[in-house]
């Protein structure tokens, strides 16, 4: 079950999710879905939607609720499965790879509490990651499904190659300023591109302290859109 929290800011919502949930902050995975600044008759507010790790221990809140994704940007220690859990993690994803026919080597790139990231080497990473990285979603989907199966609900897992995620990020922080100047010139909203929970709430935390402007997530599904709106323009 999700639930939606408000909060004059992006803190002020996840302190709100984590306290009214009653789950520590890496219980819970946060969506930004609409964001309203601050103006001279309006309040500001940050609206999120909340995903818990493990909906089974959750009791609905009064209201609403959020957390913030940490960078995947981590050092490992030892790139080598440290237990069985993460053996068979490995290997499920090495033989779902190598079933649809592409060499890869997979080895564990950063850990912490409940996450844990494995990197995929492979002649093929550009297949992989396919367009717009939906194909190491998909991958990345299965294996969260897998470590469910094998009774680890709690870990999230990320799938990263040649250092995808980093470089998505940072391309999506560019594109959020560029999208910004041309709204702020232009006066008229942009529709940005499909994009995944984790990749709309960077957009919406980029522009979050960019007085004129403001975004909201709009479609159905996982991958919604990102309107970028000139505050007064009427949108």
């Amino acid at each position: 079950m999700n639930y939606e929290f408000e909060g004059k800011n992006e803190k002020e919502a996840i302190e709100k999710a984590a306290s009214e949930l009653g789950l520590e902050r890496d219980r819970f995975d946060v969506e930004i879905i609409e964001t309203q600044k601050k103006s001279l008759f309006k309040s500001g507010y940050v609206k999120i939607r909340v995903h818990p790790v493990n909906d089974g221990s959750v009791n609905p809140p009064a209201k609403h609720s959020y957390e913030m994704e940490k960078p995947y940007k981590k050092a490992v220690v030892n790139p080598i499965a440290k237990d069985e859990f993460e053996q068979k993690l490995l290997d499920f994803i090495s033989n779902i790879i190598e079933k649809m026919g592409y060499d890869v080597a997979v080895e564990i790139s950063f850990r912490e509490e409940k996450k844990v990231c494995i990197k995929l080497s492979s002649s093929s990473s550009s297949i992989l990651i396919g367009r717009k990285g939906k194909n190491l979603d998909a991958l990345q989907l299965l294996a969260n499904v897998y470590a469910g199966r094998l009774g680890r609900e709690d870990v999230r897992v990320i799938l990263d190659t040649e250092n995808y995620r980093v470089r998505r990020e940072e391309n999506l922080v560019h594109l959020a300023y560029n999208v910004a100047d041309r709204v702020r010139s232009t006066r008229q909203s942009v529709l940005l591109e499909p994009m995944n929970p984790f990749e709309r709430r960077l957009i919406h935390t980029t522009l979050n302290d960019i007085p004129d402007v403001e975004t909201i997530s709009e479609g159905e599904g996982l991958y919604k859109q990102v309107r970028v709106i000139y505050k007064g323009s009427g949108f």
